[in-house]
């Protein structure tokens, strides 16, 4: 093995948590029962390390099968990173008909076409979504497998979900896409997290969805408000403002998304404050709400009465588009998506 592959080795049994190394080395199939067996995940990362460098040489692995290693530890805790999803939009006739393998041949086949130094894997995950691991090179310098970008796509949807990708890298990414899928173009679809599952969730409507009834008390019976001081500070019925807040947000378990950003460019508004007031250039700033489970706390703050209902289209907007950035314009009251994303 190279040093290239030592040294991704070496980085990702780091990364690797002790108590999943078993399990993934077992799932990477690599190693023989004896040396499986020889293996003490106990013991600290650096003996681990050289013990698998040792089999590495002894077994010839190369490159590429590290490469298999971080691909199946990745696809099995996708929750890393900051994951931002794109669609993909204007099918052509054939778009439904794309398979596995002839999205495989063909994004390979494109992507190399436009970078003569990247290296491409490609795996299918059991729950059907297509994997892709692109290691990026130039045309001086071999693939840097240090710094790999993930994409996950799930044919026959408009979706698709990036991860470590440069500015430079993509639009090659994204012509590679639009011609393998056969669709017309990709956009921005204005929604990132660290968790690939909540944004997928959040975007493929993937969870319970609450749609307006004039009949709450079901939902209200399932889901009682347990403290009475804020039932008895809180004015209106607390039945339907769950409902509203359910009808804004989902119901069950939601998608953890973890933040929301709003930038506002509007006209500043306070006629006790002339200079401000009369500027031509808008006021700008950004509002961002965070939380471990965003959606969670906005359905919990409406439901309580903290917050009032109906929830404004700001909030909800999240769910009901599918989006956590925004920017907000004097020509648009609601919440709208523009063409700029913020930096990470």
């Amino acid at each position: 093995m190279d040093e290239s592959g030592k040294r991704l080795l070496r980085r990702l049994i780091r990364r690797i948590p002790s108590q999943l190394l078993q399990t993934t080395l077992e799932k990477w199939g690599r190693l023989t029962e004896d040396q499986q067996q020889s293996l003490d995940c106990t013991q600290s990362k650096w003996t681990l390390t050289e013990k698998m460098l040792t089999m590495c040489e002894e077994n010839d692995w190369t490159l590429k099968r590290i490469t298999e290693l971080e691909m199946i530890y990745i696809m099995d805790n996708p929750n890393q990173g900051m994951w931002h999803a794109y669609q993909l939009i204007d099918p052509q006739d054939d778009a439904h008909c794309v398979e596995v393998t002839q999205f495989n041949e063909q994004f390979k086949s494109h992507l190399r076409e436009l970078l003569g130094h990247v290296s491409i894997k490609i795996k299918k995950h059991t729950d059907e979504a297509v994997w892709i691991r692109i290691a990026w090179g130039d045309s001086y310098s071999r693939p840097n497998h240090m710094k790999p970008t993930y994409v996950v796509h799930y044919l026959q949807t408009p979706y698709v979900y990036v991860t470590s990708l440069t500015s430079k890298q993509k639009p090659l990414l994204s012509q590679a896409l639009v011609l393998s899928t056969r669709y017309q173009a990709i956009k921005d679809a204005y929604l990132s997290g660290r968790k690939l599952t909540a944004i997928r969730d959040l975007l493929m409507r993937q969870y319970q969805q609450v749609f307006p009834t004039k009949y709450p008390s079901t939902l209200a019976e399932e889901n009682q408000i347990s403290n009475p001081h804020i039932n008895k500070e809180q004015d209106g019925n607390a039945a339907n403002r769950l409902q509203l807040a359910c009808e804004a947000f989902g119901n069950g378990t939601l998608p953890q998304l973890q933040s929301a950003v709003y930038k506002l460019e509007t006209k500043f508004r306070d006629q006790t404050n002339k200079t401000m007031t009369e500027r031509e250039e808008p006021f700008r700033c950004v509002v961002k709400f965070e939380s471990t489970s965003l959606l969670e706390s906005l359905k919990d703050c409406a439901s309580s009465g903290f917050a009032s209902t109906p929830v404004t289209p700001l909030l909800s907007s999240i769910s009901l588009k599918g989006k956590n950035y925004f920017v907000i314009t004097d020509n648009d009251p609601g919440a709208s998506s523009q063409s700029r994303r913020p930096q990470n």
